[in-house]
């Protein structure tokens, strides 16, 4: 019986091997990066481990195959299978996809998955993006960012103005009426502009990440909290029909994966942001909070903005109507069930 379950075995595995398929996968971050990158590495080796190596998700490095504005449209086409990938970065296509990313002033990692998984975020977001051929996958989800830095003291919204930023999806708009020229661009294509003196100022991230890529090489002027992005969503796409041609032990694999990134991403996101932080100080950095003139500024820019949004885009009113009214049900329950 042994012998029998060793020849069994056996033959599976190289079946499995003979039946392999493997998915083009491009990153709109680099590996290198703490959450960002490195939990899209870990997924093409849950992958393959839970299929048994009957599907290799390849992971490429930004701009490997294609630039990382055209990975949406590269992966709606077919000409990539995959992609490592936040929505908002096809916000340029779709108004509402930085919704499904992140919001000014938005939920916290508890709201956003429940509306995500149960609320019917996932569900709006598929029927969106349906006319683009592609399936979307929560796969990791992070904590709150910080606001930016910038390499002057900002205390009132005058001292925005004119500044060029780097600032990710809707927040890029806030920051607009407030004066300054925000440009959304992926990480990547970030530290170049700061380098070559395209922008002045950015945010990137939280300190694990932002210490890792070394921000403070460039401004010592660090702003918190990040009103623009209490939490991120980042996602596994795959075009529709690359996605359906997959074994259902394959879609599940890949399903389960992108579950177990989310817990673990939230749960690394929250435990290793101190030290970086402490270290982001003792190399010179000043870590500030914003005053109350700038957060009330934001946030009547943000209204704004959101306003203008959803008389511009039926998606938009559609998904934000439903993020809105999930927020107010789970508010609810969250003073009722939480110790504050």
């Amino acid at each position: 019986m042994k012998t029998f379950g060793k020849v069994a075995l056996a033959a599976t595995l190289l079946a499995s091997a003979a039946n392999a398929e493997t998915l083009v996968m491009q990153s709109v971050y680099p590996s290198s990066l703490p959450l960002l990158g490195d939990s899209g590495v870990n997924l093409t080796k849950q992958v393959e481990t839970l299929t048994g190596g009957s599907l290799t998700i390849e992971f490429n490095e930004p701009g490997a195959i294609v630039g990382g504005n055209e990975m949406w449209d590269a992966i709606s086409t077919g000409a990539v299978d995959a992609g490592w990938y936040s929505p908002g970065f096809a916000q340029g296509i779709i108004p509402s996809a930085a919704i499904f990313t992140s919001v000014p002033f938005g939920p916290d990692i508890r709201a956003y998955t429940a509306w995500w998984y149960e609320g019917g975020g996932k569900d709006i977001w598929a029927e969106i993006t349906e006319p683009y051929n592609i399936h979307t996958e929560l796969c990791a989800i992070l904590v709150p960012e910080a606001s930016g830095w910038f390499a002057k003291e900002i205390n009132t919204p005058d001292d925005l103005k004119g500044l060029k930023m780097r600032v990710f999806g809707l927040g890029a708009q806030v920051m607009q009426k407030l004066g300054a020229e925000a440009q959304s661009m992926p990480v990547a294509d970030t530290l170049t502009g700061l380098r070559l003196g395209t922008i002045d100022a950015a945010e990137v991230s939280f300190p694990l990440i932002d210490k890792a890529v070394g921000m403070n090489e460039y401004a010592s002027h660090y702003y918190f909290p990040g009103w623009h992005q209490q939490t991120s969503l980042i996602t596994f796409i795959a075009n529709q029909d690359v996605w359906d041609g997959l074994e259902e032990q394959q879609r599940f694999a890949i399903q389960t994966a992108c579950a177990a990134n989310v817990a673990y991403t939230a749960a690394q996101g929250e435990a290793k942001q101190l030290q970086p932080l402490a270290e982001l100080e003792a190399a010179g950095v000043t870590v500030h909070t914003w005053n109350d003139e700038m957060m009330g500024a934001f946030r009547n820019a943000w209204d704004e903005v959101v306003a203008e949004q959803v008389a511009a885009d039926e998606n938009f009113a559609k998904a934000w109507t439903s993020l809105s009214d999930f927020r107010e049900g789970f508010a609810k329950w969250a003073d009722l069930a939480y110790i504050k």
